[in-house]
């Protein structure tokens, strides 16, 4: 199973927010680092997200099944 962070780095740039500004937010910079390569975050990371873009979870991330990953 493969978890993609496309739209949440979508939404970033709709709400005027880059990667550098999460950091004012909290958010280690680590956090942008897993989100961009696609890595496990906590359903806690999940929910400090969705509360600050005011959004849901599926307006972050995307589940793509394994046959479906390119290799």
């Amino acid at each position: 199973m493969t978890l993609v962070y496309d739209k949440f780095f979508e939404l970033l740039s709709i709400k005027g927010i880059n990667k550098s500004d999460l950091r004012n937010y909290g958010f280690s910079p680590r956090v942008s680092v897993k989100l961009s390569k696609g890595e496990d975050i906590s359903t806690n990371t999940i929910n400090r997200i969705c509360k600050l873009l005011n959004c849901q979870p599926g307006d972050i991330m995307e589940y793509i099944p394994d046959d479906k990953v390119e290799s």
